[in-house]
């Protein structure tokens, strides 16, 4: 695995649907894959990824962590050599 795509998520499920649709429509040149760690959202982001984004890992935390706890929680499950945080 070539490359690691972090997104954190917290009640932005339209910012997110855009993201991950203009991520796999421009996908890069290596390997890679796609994280979403959603901090205890309560807008249908969860639900999002699991029904239109099956190929995304999707971490879910039951509290809100921060945006810093939740890219290091997602970093330690990486399995790319390079890693991308991405903000949606």
């Amino acid at each position: 695995m070539d490359m690691s795509i972090v997104i954190i998520n917290w009640n932005t499920v339209d910012l997110l649907d855009k993201c991950l649709l203009s991520v796999l429509a421009n996908r890069p040149d290596c390997s890679f894959e796609i994280i979403v760690v959603d901090n205890a959202s309560t807008d249908g982001s969860q639900q999002l990824v699991i029904k239109n984004y099956p190929t995304v890992r999707l971490i879910v935390n039951a509290e809100n962590e921060g945006f810093a706890r939740a890219n290091n929680i997602a970093i330690e499950r990486t399995r790319g050599k390079y890693i991308l945080l991405l903000n949606s």
